[in-house]
């Protein structure tokens, strides 16, 4: 008696296991779900594309979904995109959306966006409700040395034509900066930019920065300016500062040069000096040598000798007189 039960309770799990993978391989219910939405697909396709690794549930409901809302997707493609690594939900979701809003997008370039790794449905949605995206400040300096701190908002629309290849929003951040550092620096004044603010966009949409991008740009609005520096009165100092040390350093070099000139003056004055020393010391023997030889007499000496005493005396004449030590007034 266990023994036939035993085998009982094996049969009907057995059987449990292979109705399972029978309605695994050969999804019925999923069959009858696209039946009775108009999907005309086959029971061998469903199968095919368990052994093909697709999930026929994705396949099936994205085919649903495109026939219910009027767009005519074939299964092949779906098949495609989904083994090429797409999103096959996100590309007919886009799809739904872009006809609900009467936009031109067609499977392919759907496809193309996807799988360049753009996200297709935010596109879309951008398309149709344009986006803002807030500039970090941005500064620049007017003509007349003012710096100025400007913040942006930029409304941009996706542009679906150019979302394969088009650059991204940091390229149009940074031209938009590039702009407003431009619009500012040609500025005379920083009180007209104030005053103008709007000058500021004009400029900046007359460039046509959206050029090569993703984006279309609806709008450039200044948010905020506010005033920085005196960029011009901190260059005037820095530069009479550097005038200065320049200035400095010149006097510096020609009184070392005046030194360096008064201590050769006073190295040859010394030299001088012991030259006339030396030739001093070689009077007398002179002297000696001219009574040797009869050049020079007794009287002519003595002449000599009244001559270098009248010299002196005449030298202490001419001096102011000194002073006593101990004369106090």
């Amino acid at each position: 008696m266990s023994e036939s039960l035993g085998v009982l309770v094996a049969m009907i799990v057995g059987g449990i296991a292979l109705l399972w993978i029978l309605l695994y391989f050969i999804p019925v219910a999923l069959w009858f779900s696209a039946l009775v939405s108009g999907v005309r697909i086959s029971l061998i396709q469903l199968v095919l594309m368990r052994w093909r690794k697709v999930p026929p549930q994705v396949i099936v409901t994205a085919m649903i979904a495109s026939k219910k809302a009027g767009l005519e997707l074939s299964r092949d493609e779906l098949e495609a995109h989904f083994l090429a690594g797409g999103q096959v939900k996100r590309v007919v979701d886009s799809l739904i959306s872009a006809d609900k809003a009467n936009m031109d997008l067609s499977f392919k370039v759907a496809t193309a966006i996807d799988l360049a790794g753009r996200d297709v449905f935010e596109a879309v949605q951008m398309s149709v409700n344009p986006k803002v995206i807030d500039t970090p400040p941005v500064t620049a300096v007017a003509k007349d040395g003012i710096q100025l701190i400007c913040k942006a908002r930029v409304t941009v629309r996706a542009n679906i034509q150019q979302l394969v290849g088009g650059a991204g929003e940091d390229t149009v951040l940074a031209r938009v900066g590039e702009g407003v550092v431009s619009s500012i620096g040609s500025s005379a004044s920083h009180k007209a930019v104030l005053e103008n603010p709007d000058s500021i966009s004009k400029v900046v949409l007359a460039k046509g920065l959206d050029a090569g991008t993703a984006f279309e740009i609806l709008s450039i609005d200044i948010a905020d300016i506010d005033i920085g520096k005196n960029i011009g009165a901190v260059l005037q100092m820095d530069q009479a500062n550097a005038d200065k040390n320049i200035a400095q350093a010149s006097a510096e070099q020609r009184r070392a040069m005046a030194v360096a000139l008064e201590q050769e003056m006073k190295a040859k004055a010394q030299e001088a000096r012991a030259k006339v020393i030396e030739a001093e010391a070689e009077i007398p023997k002179a002297l000696a040598e001219a009574f040797r030889v009869g050049n020079l007499g007794v009287m002519d000496y003595y002449k000599f000798q009244n001559i270098q005493a009248d010299t002196k005396m005449r030298d202490s004449i001419s001096k102011p007189p000194s002073k006593p030590k101990g004369d106090i007034k």
